[in-house]
């Protein structure tokens, strides 16, 4: 019996109740054109930090009663930031003085500027938990703490065990296969997060490698020989298609050379970006970005690309590891924001962040070695045109705010480590973003089958 190829893909994903859940959803809700979604361009860009960003030195407290609370409790360690090395900022909504980690300083004027925001106490969650929800045994993420599932739940919004697909493989599946044939989603580093059940990635090498070199099929020149051997795989690809797998690796390869072709030239930028591992990831972006709006015959109207930098697992050495590796985001998200402008498209661009969990705000290690462990909720950063920056967005906690009580053992903590639970979860964050993107609010339910959990389903950084 001959299998269409989205039965196909469902029951790929049919050992996990969301996966089918979400097939479905695709099927009534989705593949709809991003034209009748609201027009226009966007696109998203997504950055992982991968191994569990400390959250906790990224933004701190500047008020004498909130910094005294975070340096009583880091500083012995020698953990602490300095409170005259922090970097002021007053969000808008709170009109309490914090300050970003030194490290940041590319990005520090964009906060003034209202182009960079701040998402607080973000995490994966099932539903909303308080500390005695917590304590009572509440539902929880499954596997919390662990690397490997809070990587999955932060790229696949599911919380409740493993999933087949990513929210932003979702997304794009909801706008449907682009006419053209370009894939949506681009990645310079592996991820669920692109994973989708339509949604084909292309994967590209970082900069400084030329666009019209990606995917290029070497030993099929001109010479008889090469024009014989290209004659052959041509023929190949067109036999055998009543298989399933056959078909499917065909049609990729096809896919690949059509892309190869359509990448005529490699653009250039005025923009100057740090020769590092993310800003050559986030310098080939934004070649794509003008490749697609002034080269591309048929240019995208959506666009989703995911970046990711390793070595955030600081359990030891984190003063020196994480500002060297807040230093490499700052100035590469700062050049990409710059290249955006060049490219008249910062309105149209949302750059965002993602991490494994937060770490725990009691600190870890032995002196002159010191780190934190795994945690939970973290802070994470939005930026581009459209965004409202210059303030802290989120869901408010039992403080009334939407930064946590930085207290061991205290209302937000899991336990005695400071192990914040989120009062905002992931479905939230991603959603805001989807929302933004453009996609259509029954859309929104079946790309975050969790969302109808939360209250409010957007948190306000974007219009």
């Amino acid at each position: 019996m001959k299998v269409s190829r989205r039965e196909f893909l469902r029951r790929s994903g049919c050992g996990m109740l969301s996966a089918a859940t979400i097939a479905a959803g695709i099927d009534r809700f989705g593949l709809v054109s991003a034209m009748a979604e609201g027009g226009g361009y966007r696109a998203l860009v997504c950055i992982f930090l991968a191994g569990g960003n400390d959250g906790n030195n990224m933004v701190v407290p500047l008020d004498s009663e909130g910094y005294s609370r975070y340096a009583n409790v880091r500083s012995s360690a020698g953990l602490a930031i300095a409170q005259a090395s922090l970097l002021p900022i007053t969000p808008a909504s709170l009109g309490i003085n914090f300050g970003l980690h030194p490290s940041l300083s590319a990005i520090h004027p964009l906060f003034q500027a209202g182009h960079l925001a701040v998402v607080c106490n973000v995490g994966p969650l099932i539903s909303p938990v308080s500390r005695s929800d917590y304590l009572a045994g509440a539902p929880r993420p499954y596997q919390l703490f662990s690397h490997s599932d809070q990587i999955a739940q932060w790229q696949t919004s599911i919380s409740t065990g493993p999933a087949a697909t990513g929210w932003g493989g979702r997304i794009a599946d909801s706008f449907g296969v682009p006419p053209t044939g370009s894939p949506m989603m681009t990645a310079t580093a592996g991820g669920v997060f692109t994973r989708g059940l339509i949604t084909s990635t292309l994967t590209v090498a970082p900069a400084p490698a030329a666009l019209n070199q990606l995917l290029v099929l070497n030993g099929f020149g001109t010479t008889a020989a090469e024009t014989t051997r290209r004659a052959a795989m041509d023929y190949l690809r067109t036999i055998d298609r009543d298989s399933l797998l056959v078909r499917a690796a065909q049609d990729v390869t096809q896919q690949a050379l059509d892309i190869s072709t359509s990448f005529t030239s490699d653009p250039t930028l005025d923009t100057v970006f740090p020769n590092t591992s993310l800003g050559n990831q986030l310098k080939q972006v934004a070649k794509l970005l003008k490749f697609n709006r002034t080269v591309s015959s048929s240019p995208l109207q959506r666009q989703i690309f995911f970046c990711s930098l390793g070595g955030f697992d600081t359990h030891q050495g984190q003063v020196a590891t994480q500002a060297n590796l807040l230093t490499q985001v700052a100035q590469a998200m700062k050049a990409f924001y710059d290249a955006t402008v060049e490219l008249n498209i910062a309105s149209d661009v949302t750059t965002f962040t993602l991490s494994d969990f937060g770490r725990t705000f009691q600190p870890a290690g032995q002196a002159g070695n010191v780190g934190s462990d795994h945690a939970w909720g973290n802070h994470h950063l939005v930026m581009g045109g459209s965004v409202r920056g210059g303030d802290f967005y989120g869901v408010r906690g039992l403080n009334g705010t939407v930064f946590p009580t930085l207290e061991l053992s205290g209302p937000d903590d899991t336990d005695t480590r400071g192990r914040w639970i989120p009062t905002a979860a992931v479905d939230q964050y991603a959603a805001t973003l989807a929302n933004w993107f453009g996609v259509s609010s029954p859309a929104l339910d079946t790309i975050f089958p969790q969302l109808r959990n939360f209250s409010p389903t957007q948190l306000g950084f974007l219009p």
